[in-house]
């Protein structure tokens, strides 16, 4: 009975390198999925539009929006731009810009003219829809849209 003795030598360096990448595997693995997978219980959220002026069956117009001066956030970079956004009960009275540092000036010189000729068009139109912009002005304007559009989601009257 003759037996053979077999020695492994195991490196320490090589195991906690195959420790890490075997970790590593795991969490790719868990990422993957998370990503992938299906969320059937929440649906996309879209926004509702703001609601269009109406007339109640006396003749009255019925509030639209609750009254006042609505200041709305926009984060670029590490500055923030503030919309000012002026309404009453049925109609949006004026958009402004509060004055832009000389950074945001400079890093987004469409954003300004952008924003005066949207303001124009909203308070014009009362309305968000059939909104016309420069091509080359597209996405700044579209964002100002969207910030402008979820600060009167916000402020619809009950």
């Amino acid at each position: 009975m003759s037996s053979k003795t077999k020695i492994v030598v195991l490196h320490l360096k090589e195991l906690i390198y195959t420790g890490i990448f075997v970790i590593l595997g795991i969490l790719f693995v868990i990422l993957l999925f998370i990503m992938f997978r299906s969320d059937k219980e929440t649906p996309e959220e879209t926004p509702e539009p703001p609601k269009t002026e109406t007339e109640s069956p006396d003749g009255e117009q019925t509030p639209i929006y609750q009254p006042g001066a609505y200041r709305s956030a926009l984060y670029l970079d590490n500055e923030t731009v503030e919309i000012n956004l002026t309404v009453d009960e049925t109609q949006i009275v004026s958009l402004t810009l509060l004055p832009l540092s000389d950074n945001i000036s400079t890093m987004y010189p469409l954003l300004e003219p952008s924003f005066n000729a949207i303001s124009e068009q909203i308070c014009e139109n009362q309305s968000l829809e059939n909104i016309t912009y420069a091509d080359e002005a597209a996405y700044t304007s579209e964002l100002l849209l969207e910030v402008i559009g979820d600060t009167l989601a916000k402020i619809q009257a009950p």
